[in-house]
């Protein structure tokens, strides 16, 4: 359960290592995100050399949180911190970086996005 101003933290390669939500995509006036949904966010942390910069606004889908997701077959996954994924495009679905850390949840797959997927460590 990610709301405004939640921390993310960055789970690929693009140099950002902490994210701040600005807004929530594709809930209308929800103002809660759930893991696989796509966020804005603000870089509050980025290392000096990374693709992204410090206060720079950037779309990103969540692949971890704290709170439990329900699956349909009744069981519940939950991970140890919130985590988001960089991408380039919300309507291509892919990612701006070129690996991604730690693992995902297997929805994104169903979500489209299918190269988070691939490219992940692990996939719960």
């Amino acid at each position: 359960m990610i709301q405004l101003r939640s921390i993310l933290n960055v789970a690929d390669n693009t140099g950002a290592q902490r994210l701040s939500v600005i807004q929530v995509h594709g809930r209308g006036n929800r103002m809660i995100a759930y893991a696989g949904d796509v966020v804005t966010c603000v870089v509050k942390k980025a290392a000096a050399e990374g693709m992204v910069k410090n206060h720079e606004i950037v779309k990103a889908v969540i692949v971890r949180t704290r709170k439990e997701t329900r699956r349909t077959d009744g069981s519940y996954i939950r991970f140890d911190e919130n985590a988001a994924v960089i991408i380039d495009n919300p309507k291509d679905k892919n990612p701006k970086g070129t690996r991604i850390f730690g693992p995902v949840i297997r929805e994104l797959k169903d979500l489209g996005f299918n190269k988070i997927v691939s490219m992940a460590t692990e996939v719960y």
